[in-house]
This record gives structure tokens, C-alpha cells and sequence, in this order.
């Protein structure tokens, strides 16, 4: 069998990512920062809009990974071969949507957390690990909506 190159991969990934429900993703990270951002105010101590942001990012690459793949005999014969691939490797198809948290998450350390380059590289790459990890689990526990996996 002909191993896949890291950039087969990433189109397979991407393609699978194709499908995402990126509306639902988006209003689910974003309600999830708003939330988090409104309970900082209202709670006793003080309101972190950084954190806010990335359980925000975190959420919304959750629910678009995991919603590209929940359904994988939808969509063109190439989403749902990328979608089927997804269910077959799950480790490495969350490393795309990790890596794609870490690079929203970092600008948000740079900037509204002013940390310096390596330290928002560090807390970024922290919160991409746990969204590929959770994405992983997710994605290994749905396997068995893959035919053959």
C-alpha cells in the first residue's frame, strides 16, 4: 500500500474539513467566549479576555472537526473518501484542526495577552495540543461510522 506525503494529508484533511459546519462552529465558539468573558465580569476576580478567546477557538475548532466527520456518507465522492480517511486515521487528522487552533490561539497571546514571541508560541501550541487531543478521542470513538475502518 502507497504511503501517504504530509501534503496527501493536509488535502485529505482539508477536504474532509470541507464539509464543517462552520456557522454552527462559529456561533459556538463565540457564545462560548462571550460566556466565559461575561461570567469573568460578573464572578469575583477579574475577567480574562484572553482565556475567553480560546475556549472560544477551541470550542469552534472542536465542533468543526467533529461536525465534518460525524457524517460520512454526505457530500461529494471526494469529501466523503476524505471524511472516511478522517475515521481511518484520526491522529492525523487532528493535527489540522490543532495546528489550526494553535494559529488563531497565537495572535490572541501576542496581542491582547502581550506576551512575548515564545511565550505565546508555548501557550499556543498548548492549546492546540489539547484540541488535537480531544479531537482524536472523538474521532477515534467515532470509527464505527466508518464501512471497513
Amino acid at each position: 500500500m502507497n504511503e501517504l506525503t504530509r501534503m496527501d494529508e493536509m488535502s485529505l484533511a482539508g477536504a474532509a474539513l470541507r464539509g464543517a459546519p462552520w456557522r454552527a462552529a462559529a456561533t459556538s465558539g463565540g457564545a462560548v467566549a462571550a460566556t466565559s468573558f461575561i461570567l469573568g465580569v460578573i464572578l469575583p476576580g477579574p475577567a480574562d479576555l484572553t482565556w475567553a478567546l480560546c475556549a472560544g477557538i477551541t470550542v469552534f475548532a472542536l465542533v468543526a472537526a467533529i461536525g465534518a466527520i460525524s457524517k460520512p456518507d454526505t457530500g461529494d465522492r471526494v469529501t466523503r473518501q476524505a471524511r472516511l480517511w478522517a475515521l481511518r486515521h484520526p491522529w492525523r487528522f487532528s493535527l489540522y484542526p490543532g495546528l489550526g487552533a494553535a494559529a488563531l490561539m497565537y495572535p490572541v497571546q501576542l496581542v491582547i495577552d502581550r506576551e512575548g514571541l515564545f511565550g505565546a508560541a508555548f501557550d499556543a501550541l498548548w492549546g492546540g495540543a489539547l484540541v488535537l487531543l480531544i479531537t482524536a478521542v472523538l474521532t477515534f470513538s467515532m470509527r464505527g461510522r466508518a464501512k471497513g475502518a
